[in-house]
């Protein structure tokens, strides 16, 4: 029923004016606003939108976007530069490298958030 149908996915954040600032100037995203919500133009044609919810928004509990990246190492190091702190989860210290990368097994992935909270990553292609 829905098969041609274009569809998208979204998530929320307390405050779309550091999430533009944020998915803008510190990722580097192009980001549109309208009707006080964004949209994330993401590369490959993936549009996603982000929606306010105020004091009433939870940050999402699990990874919303992963960036695949040719070198987490230079991807990181970049973000650094830019203020992104990359997080450490408790349980995989001793696969975790003091830059936040996660060597564990599988792809080399480093886990941030975005201002409210949320969860990303770029992950090795």
């Amino acid at each position: 029923m829905l098969g041609d149908t274009p569809a998208f996915s979204g998530f929320s954040v307390d405050d779309t004016t550091t999430a533009k600032a944020f998915y803008a100037d510190t990722l580097g995203l192009d980001v549109d606003e309208e009707n006080g919500m964004l949209t994330l133009h993401l590369a490959g044609g993936r549009d996603t939108l982000v929606y306010p919810k105020g004091e009433h928004h939870q940050p999402a509990s699990y990874t919303i976007l992963n960036f695949r990246v040719p070198d987490v190492e230079a991807a990181v190091d970049g973000l650094t530069e830019r203020g992104v702190v990359f997080e450490k989860y408790e349980g995989t210290p001793t696969e975790t490298d003091e830059k936040g990368i996660f060597r564990g097994g599988g792809p080399l992935i480093a886990w941030f958030t975005d201002p409210a909270g949320n969860v990303l990553s770029v992950i090795q292609e």
